[in-house]
């Protein structure tokens, strides 16, 4: 399994408009094949922001990479810099290889 994260600052004041944001898109995830799961996490707050981080499960790095290359992740992203003044920064990308997985 792979597991991809995007790391979200969003400033102070703006998260229920951020969550709401994720909420109401169109994700296309379940189309894909190799897609396990998603869960949007909120994380601490500082005094600027608030931590964010979209969690999404896949079968392999073949299914994600398959993915960000599909026509689903360019509809799912078409708007993805209109909403720029939420963030404090870029989104930061982590991707894991799962090594254990006690279920």
């Amino acid at each position: 399994m792979f597991i991809a994260m995007n790391r979200f600052r969003v400033h102070r004041g703006r998260e229920a408009e951020f969550e709401q944001l994720w909420r109401s898109r169109e994700t296309h995830l379940k189309e894909m094949p190799g897609f396990v799961e998603f869960q949007l996490l909120r994380g601490p707050s500082s005094a600027t922001h608030t931590l964010f981080a979209s969690h999404t499960v896949w079968a392999s790095r073949d299914a994600f990479e398959a993915w960000t290359r599909s026509p689903a992740f360019r509809a799912a992203h078409r708007n993805a810099g209109a909403h720029g003044g939420l963030y404090a920064g870029h989104p930061r990308f982590e991707g894991f290889e799962v090594l254990q997985d006690l279920r």
